[in-house]
């Protein structure tokens, strides 16, 4: 017996191919207008908002700063921070307002805290390490070969 032949199923089968449809072209679909440059009223703003946009990270981008980042949520923080600079804002009050709002992980160089202490010195420690642990082979190599060298000499 044909599974097609039952009208439920037949419908069911159609409304789903047309979902699918109806959503890949959804998901294909593309702003009708591409992002316009933001308008600076001197270069000193222009200047100042590179600058700050680009010690901002993309929160959905994460390995790009606002300046590089094409996300659509990059474009509306960059509306957002160069809105905030007309209000007079610092560039502090700027990123304290974003860290608020999306963590300390949208700063490329977070704050030197308690909590980041393992970010900023882990690196360091890593690197001490290894030269301890490198110096304490070598010495123990030289020591060995002393040893073994006076052994083999006949006087």
């Amino acid at each position: 017996m044909n599974p097609l032949h039952f009208p439920g199923l037949r419908t069911a089968l159609f409304a789903a191919a047309s979902s699918l449809l109806l959503f890949a072209a959804f998901a294909n679909a593309q702003s009708a207008k591409p992002e316009a440059p933001p308008q600076f009223t001197s270069t000193a703003e222009e200047k100042r908002f590179h600058a700050l946009v680009s010690e901002l990270r993309c929160v959905m981008c994460q390995n790009q700063s606002l300046a590089d980042s094409n996300a659509q949520i990059a474009r509306d923080l960059r509306d957002e921070v160069l809105e905030l600079m007309r209000q007079g804002k610092s560039d502090a009050e700027i990123k304290d307002f974003l860290v608020a709002r999306y963590g300390e992980f949208v700063l490329y160089r977070p704050q030197v805290e308690s909590s980041t202490w393992l970010l900023w010195f882990g690196p360091a420690l890593v690197l001490l390490a290894g030269g301890f642990i490198v110096a304490g082979l070598v010495r123990r190599r030289a020591a060995g070969n002393t040893t073994a060298a006076d052994d083999e000499q006949e006087w």
